[in-house]
């Protein structure tokens, strides 16, 4: 049977000018789609952080390279995660999904390289007894660090080379990977097919972190494909909305 893990942005399922305000229908469109592919194989869900986290985030000083060894503020930025995670099940179990959650302040860490090291049993057992799995956005012990942010994006490329996916969605408000004319790119197999519009090669990302996103999918051993709301019900049936990006080994 198989394996599709779905990133919903955080842009997607909250209103990101409101603190912990969730876009309902934004939210609905993506709990029938995911009760759509739950259906036919299995399936990993991952959220954004959106409205409910990085407002916590931004107030304790804590990103992706900047962490804190205050327990309170780490303790806020992941009750408010889970809060958003629980709103997010609830819309599932509404549509007879039947999904777990899993939080990654609890089920993994990152080594001082910054790596992501994501232990993967607990999601593969829900997987093998018929539950959707469903992760977010966190904070997340850092080695040297105490705590940093985790994102949808770095636990989606964890959990589809981990859990070995056939397919990659990610859905954001942006449509695709966007060319230089601002047009969506249909297909990456290199990253020189997007080199110009992503800055080349330079570590620092001024794309809002697609460059970096863009590096780390096509390592990937399946297609990941990014799109918008509009297209997740046309990724949902199996087609090839926005970017498809599909590195030598997918």
């Amino acid at each position: 049977m198989s394996l599709v893990v779905l990133k919903l942005g955080g842009s997607v399922v909250t209103d990101k000018d409101e603190a912990e305000t969730v876009d309902v229908a934004g939210l609905d469109a993506a709990a029938d789609a995911v009760s759509t592919l739950d259906e036919s194989g299995r399936v990993v869900v991952v959220h954004g952080a959106g409205s409910f986290g990085h407002h916590y985030a931004a107030k304790h000083g804590v990103s992706s390279d900047a962490g804190t060894h205050d327990a309170t503020g780490i303790r806020a930025i992941h009750d408010a995660m889970k809060r958003l995670n629980d709103v997010v099940l609830d819309a599932l179990a509404e549509r007879g999904v039947s999904a777990l959650p899993v939080h990654p302040l609890s089920a993994g860490a990152r080594a001082s390289d910054g790596s992501l090291s994501l232990p993967l049993a607990a999601t593969e057992t829900m997987l093998d007894e018929g539950f959707v799995p469903v992760l977010h956005g966190d904070v997340i012990a850092h080695a040297k660090e105490g705590a940093t942010i985790v994102s949808g994006d770095d636990l989606v490329v964890s959990l589809a080379a981990g859990l070995d996916a056939d397919r990659v969605g990610l859905c954001s408000t942006v449509p695709g990977v966007l060319d230089t004319d601002g047009d969506v790119i249909p297909e990456i197999t290199a990253f020189s097919d997007a080199a110009d519009a992503l800055g080349g090669s330079d570590s620092t990302d001024v794309t809002g972190g697609m460059a970096a996103k863009v590096r780390k999918l096509l390592a990937l051993g399946a297609p990941a494909h990014v799109f918008g709301p509009d297209g997740l019900s046309a990724f949902v049936a199996g087609e090839s909305p926005g970017t498809v990006i599909r590195g030598d080994s997918a």
